[in-house]
């Protein structure tokens, strides 16, 4: 396959979500961009996902960096990220998160294998359903995993007769902003469910997902519904106000809100 070819293969699996998650697409557009190192092509990529700030910073350095350097990058930054992230569980709590995020998944696997013992609630994360993808990752890690259907928030987060109570909230972003994160949309209620049940909500990530320039993603209806009768709205992203969130867990250590931002403006 020639160069251009591969090119085009990378974006659209960028763009229809076969590559999912921050680090993900970011080091597959990267790839890309190497592949055809130009403006067009990085104008191309930035295009397909623009609620991605870690895409943004690895493509603005990418004239600089290798594959090499950014794999590095990516992985001492999550082992920062595991390592605080296990201080934080408890032995047989349950842990909730939404979506997909390999900062979490990744974070939870780690906890598994220093011995921590804990159950993850997830969802779907309809339409395009990469809660399923957490689900599979974490029962391959024999993490215990169930999974609910997105509009079954409450019971998930709060006991009820078929439930545990949750003891902490992870959640993974595609954007970290002033006024609050941006991710995968539902994770505004679930935050303020959390919240009304004094359970606490960190945010797992790089640091490079600040951005003060933010454009949330609408999807294509026909994920929804393939209906020309009907009006669709299928939003991807929403904000998390920052007042729901406990802390953000990144390289730069296990943050409050306010911390974090006079830390990521240093650079």
């Amino acid at each position: 396959m020639d160069k251009k070819k591969r090119f085009n293969r990378i974006c659209k699996d960028i763009e229809s979500i076969k590559i999912q998650g921050s680090r993900d697409i970011a080091k597959a557009a990267f790839k890309a961009y190497k592949l055809i190192p130009n403006f067009k092509s990085k104008e191309k990529l930035l295009s397909l996902r623009p609620t991605e700030p870690l895409l943004h910073h690895i493509l603005e350095r990418a004239d600089d960096l290798s594959y090499k350097d950014v794999h590095n990058l990516l992985n001492e930054n999550q082992e920062k990220i595991n390592k605080l992230t296990f201080k934080l569980i408890k032995n047989n709590s349950v842990i909730f998160t939404h979506c997909h995020s390999s900062s979490v998944v990744k974070a939870l696997v780690y906890a598994k294998k220093k011995g921590k013992k804990f159950e993850v609630y997830n969802t779907e994360a309809r339409p395009m359903y990469q809660g399923r993808k957490t689900a599979r990752e974490l029962r391959r890690a024999k993490i215990k995993t169930t999974l609910f259907i997105d509009s079954a928030a409450r019971i998930a987060i709060t006991k009820t007769q078929d439930t545990r109570d949750v003891d902490l909230v992870l959640f993974g972003v595609d954007a970290i902003t002033e006024k609050g994160v941006i991710n995968k949309v539902g994770s505004g209620m679930f935050a303020q469910i959390a919240k009304q049940n004094k359970i606490p909500v960190y945010i797992l990530s790089d640091s490079w997902k600040y951005s003060d320039k933010i454009k949330l993603e609408q999807r294509n209806p026909n994920e929804v519904w393939v209906n020309k009768k009907i009006k669709i709205k299928n939003p991807a992203f929403e904000l998390v106000q920052k007042d729901l969130i406990k802390g953000i867990i990144s390289e730069l250590g296990n943050l409050s809100y306010s911390e974090f931002l006079e830390e990521v403006k240093k650079d």
